[in-house]
């Protein structure tokens, strides 16, 4: 049987002073009796939640209907055209979710152990088990503190005669700077893939997040801003890649004969009903992203007045999708970011803390031990991500900067 790896805070050492404490209980808020011509708040804000406004029920209801509710089904098609489109790129290759998506992608290139993929240590552990699944290895690279993705200029010291791609991960829904990248890429013959994953309608110097490098992946999770419950997507420009990664996606079954395998394929099919529910999702992502972020002004010009808070970036190159609305909390506030997300819980309000690095995660640290990733480190101790979701109104709002005014106010005077 599969057994754990284990790691005490004695074999971090002081990395283990990042490491997020024990998830909160989330507490309902119990609402008085509202006052004439006062709404009452919901009892509780999740952290996000999916926002299903537009054709998803007549598109699965015809699905259901009509008997295609498996990997075969016009579905299918239409939202891999549509997201395509929307992404910039000539194909998309749907799959069962963007973890996958990764694999597949990845797969396409015929890693072989040895190979190495450099990928930032600050990111959802997804992108470093997709290069882990296909025997190679992730080279860790540290984030810069403007965007919080991967340091550009450290990438080319990272790069060996083992190299074959390049991941980058465009954080939380902000661009990377993928000029510098795609050059280094063009000077060292390496594979660019963008996990896209929570960039749905991010722009780089006006282009869609997913059309930047060799291919991309996109994550459809309930969370995401266009969600298929589960799911994902890989996007490009090249034929060939796409080509074998529909090919893989289905076992790789032969086009001359059925169950003839010229490669090891899988099983990462989507389904056509989850298929309905993406292509009405996607026609109205230029709505949500707006919703995004318009909440994300709003948040931004609230908060920027409480010490102690730094609010997420957005360059002035970028269209940044504020997929999750992240801050980070500085000895000004008052508070530990642990300690506030307790108080916020308290009040009904669902909170995340950021990503723990590769280089401090159970299953890698032995790989990366003595490894140190200064800007990633700090990033996880002092970042937390608010309630994001793009349907959230003025009053969901207002009750969670209210509630984190309250939280350091009570701090404070205590």
């Amino acid at each position: 049987m599969l057994q754990p790896r284990n790691l005490t805070f004695d074999e971090l050492g002081d990395l283990a002073a990042i490491i997020p404490g024990p998830e909160p209980v989330l507490q309902a808020m119990v609402n008085p009796i509202p006052q004439f011509g006062v709404k009452p708040r919901r009892p509780i804000i999740p952290v996000c939640e999916p926002t299903l406004s537009g054709n998803e029920l007549k598109y699965v209801t015809e699905a259901v209907e009509t008997n295609w509710i498996s990997s075969a089904g016009g579905y299918i098609r239409r939202f891999e055209a549509l997201f395509a489109e929307k992404m910039g790129t000539r194909y998309g290759v749907a799959c069962a979710n963007g973890t996958v998506a990764l694999h597949l992608a990845l797969a396409t290139l015929g890693l072989e152990p040895g190979d190495e993929v450099i990928i930032p240590t600050f990111t959802m552990i997804a992108t470093a088990n997709a290069v882990t699944y296909l025997g190679a290895r992730p080279v860790l690279v540290d984030s810069e503190p403007q965007t919080w993705n991967m340091d550009v200029t450290q990438v080319e010291a990272k790069i060996t005669p083992r190299t074959r791609a390049i991941t980058v991960v465009h954080t939380y829904g902000h661009p990377v700077d993928m000029a510098p990248i795609n050059a280094l890429a063009e000077k060292h013959g390496l594979f660019v893939l963008e996990d896209a994953a929570e960039a749905h309608g991010a722009l780089y110097r006006g282009r869609p997040a997913g059309s930047l490098g060799d291919a991309a992946c996109f994550s459809f999770y309930g969370n995401k801003i266009i969600t298929t419950g589960e799911g994902g997507m890989v996007t490009t420009d090249r034929e060939d890649v796409a080509r074998l990664a529909w090919n893989l996606r289905d076992h790789a079954f032969s086009t001359e004969r059925h169950f003839w395998h010229k490669f090891v394929g899988y099983n990462y099919r989507m389904t056509n009903l989850q298929a309905a529910i993406g292509l009405a999702q996607t026609e109205q992502l230029e709505r949500f992203v707006e919703m995004r972020r318009a909440n994300a002004a709003y948040y931004t010009q609230q908060l920027q007045q409480i010490p102690g808070v730094t609010t997420p970036p957005e360059a002035e190159w970028a269209r940044n999708v504020f997929w999750m609305y992240g801050i980070l909390l500085g000895p000004e506030f008052g508070l530990t970011r642990d300690e506030l997300r307790h108080s916020l819980a308290q009040r009904g309000i669902e909170t995340r803390t950021f990503f723990i690095p590769m280089h401090c995660q159970p299953i890698y640290f032995d790989q990366y031990r003595g490894e140190r990733y200064p800007v990633a480190e700090d990033l996880c101790r002092r970042g937390l991500y608010l309630p994001s979701a793009s349907n959230l109104t003025r009053e969901d709002l207002d009750a969670v900067v209210d509630a984190i005014r309250e939280c350091r106010a009570e701090k404070l005077d205590s």
